[in-house]
């Protein structure tokens, strides 16, 4: 079974020498995976300020059709971009965690045939974590740890349909959500800190904590391959490809029994 130390030990490999290559990378990814991206950035607005942008726009009706607008092109944004965005982000660092190379991550995101399976998955696993949530937070939250690896999985192969992702990342996280909750948790300190150091600090942090979590995305993925749940070819990988990777205790990441 993987352990936190282990993942974390081989992130901090994968970064050595690619530290800076891999900070702007994970600002893009912070951007448009929602994690320290300032997703909820504008919210709670004072009643001063709406009075203030309804004086500058003239009436309400033209503020609100200014507001919709914005809103909607946001979205179309995150949609016909910011999917390709992450996925191509998450390759280079499951690239990175292999020690493969990492050029041409983002072009092969928004390459025809890639590009089109990219936004079908990502817009079904953002609209299945949208109806989860509606009921109640606990569920929403479960749901999305359930979907996690989608990006992950499409970055291996984006012409595997939206179902066959979506349904590959539930087998792969069954049994790991918690583990992996308390992996992010584990971050927790690190993000504090950066806080403190005017939030800057934080983004110095996502290198270490996506490089993590490429990690354990090819050990759920050793685990899928060995377990049944998919193939070699569902995931474009050769047969050569494993992921026995050890930690200081010489104990592999993934047996074979701990599914």
């Amino acid at each position: 079974m993987w352990t936190r130390e282990q993942l974390k030990l081989s992130a901090k490999e994968s970064l050595k020498g690619n530290y800076w290559q891999a900070f702007w990378v994970g600002i893009v990814l912070a951007i448009f995976s929602g994690i320290g991206g300032g997703g909820g950035s504008g919210g709670g607005g004072s009643s001063s300020n709406w009075e203030t942008a309804e004086r500058h726009f003239g009436n309400n009706d033209n503020f609100m059709i200014i507001a919709i607008a914005i809103i909607v092109l946001a979205v179309l944004y995150r949609i016909l971009i910011g999917f390709s965005l992450e996925v191509g982000s998450r390759k280079y660092f499951v690239q990175l965690a292999q020690g493969k190379n990492t050029e041409g991550c983002y072009g092969f995101a928004f390459d025809g045939s890639n590009y089109r399976g990219i936004i079908s998955a990502m817009f079904l696993k953002g609209f299945y974590n949208f109806l989860w949530s509606l009921l109640f937070v606990i569920p929403g939250i479960v749901k999305s740890y359930s979907y996690r690896m989608v990006p992950n999985i499409l970055a291996d192969n984006p012409r595997l349909s939206a179902d066959e992702a979506i349904t590959l990342s539930r087998k792969m996280m069954n049994g790991h959500k918690m583990d992996t909750f308390v992996l992010d948790l584990s971050f927790l300190g690190w993000y504090l800190l950066g806080l403190l150091a005017l939030v800057i600090g934080t983004l110095f942090v996502h290198p270490y904590v996506y490089a993590t979590e490429a990690h354990l995305y090819l050990v759920l993925r050793s685990n899928a391959i060995g377990g049944g749940f998919c193939t070699y070819e569902d995931l474009n990988l050769g047969r050569e490809t494993n992921y026995f990777d050890t930690g200081n205790d010489g104990n592999d990441y993934f047996r074979r029994d701990d599914y």
